[in-house]
């Protein structure tokens, strides 16, 4: 048999590697960038604008892309249901825990979220727990604790930035297996923007009730340019390279290209925000690391 046609799989397009790239870029950037828009902005009116911006553009993209728009009734309370975990939660999780803790620390926590979707993958679709997976949750977990360990004082004394970002890790997880739980009839890029926007409504809506955005009027440039950052470059742009990485590349192998984002986040954290880079970051990271490597990687064997 010839092997040309297995060759030709294992060569992914130039352009896909590219838009893989730029996407783990800016989303590794994305992290202390948020730590500054979060100086000048507090949390709740910052996810505000983000979601209020992104999901609409979102959509936009996807009909000038000539997708289709609508949504079955049912189609719409699964799609609420997954824009709870993926949106809501995360988004408010994510930056309260970024505005509590250092940013590349943050970001290592975040992408713990693949061993716990093995997790739950396990638990509620039926899906084997593999050995590789096992110690792919160990291994993160260890991370998790590499990083938090040496300041346990600190912990003690403010725990609501790792303990944010763990719930950001478990909701994205939870996201995905009720993402993977239905079929969806949509476009992905149409889907995405309806999450967006339902998983925003509540965050949008709490932040007008709550009162005008505070500290908006007096936020500097450098915040402003900030926030466009993460709007713009974070959510429209980098998922934008999200989607078309994933019509070229198996879902497998795009997801291992995101073990790339922690990393840029931790190096990018200590280059703009002065964070440290010591010996517990570096284990952290190489646990995280190996720990996506085996919950991630292709072709593991199928061994409950």
């Amino acid at each position: 048999m010839s092997t040309a046609p297995l060759a030709a799989e294992r060569r992914p397009a130039q352009a896909a590697l590219l838009l893989l790239a730029m996407t783990s870029l800016f989303w590794g950037l994305n992290w202390p960038v948020m730590k500054l828009a979060l100086t000048g902005i507090p949390v709740l009116p910052f996810r505000a604008i983000c979601l209020l911006v992104a999901g609409p553009t979102m959509l936009t993209i996807a009909r000038l892309r000539g997708d289709s728009l609508r949504l079955s009734r049912g189609e719409a309370l699964r799609l609420t249901l997954a824009a709870f975990f993926n949106v809501t939660l995360w988004h408010l999780s994510t930056a309260y825990g970024v505005s509590k803790m250092p940013a590349g620390r943050a970001s290592i926590i975040a992408y713990t979220m693949p061993a716990w979707a093995s997790l739950f993958g396990a638990l509620f679709l039926g899906e084997k727990l593999t050995w590789s997976r096992v110690a792919a949750l160990v291994l993160g977990m260890g991370g998790v604790a590499a990083l938090l360990l040496p300041e346990l004082h600190a912990i003690r004394a403010a725990p609501l930035g790792a303990a944010s970002m763990i719930l950001a890790a478990l909701s994205w997880a939870a996201g995905t297996v009720v993402t993977k739980r239905y079929h969806w009839t949509g476009s992905v890029a149409a889907l995405t923007g309806w999450q967006i926007c339902l998983g925003g409504a509540p965050i949008v809506a709490a932040a007008l009730i709550i009162g005008p955005f505070p500290g908006l009027a007096r936020a500097d440039a450098e915040t402003l340019a900030a926030l466009g950052y993460v709007i713009f470059c974070g959510m429209v742009i980098g998922q934008w390279g999200w989607f078309a990485v994933l019509a070229r590349l198996p879902v497998a192998r795009a997801s291992i290209g995101t073990l790339a984002i922690p990393i840029i986040g931790v190096l990018s954290s200590t280059l703009l925000l002065g964070e440290r880079l010591g010996p517990p970051e570096l284990v952290a990271l190489a646990l995280v690391v190996a720990a996506l490597s085996l919950a991630l990687r292709p072709g593991a064997p199928a061994r409950s």
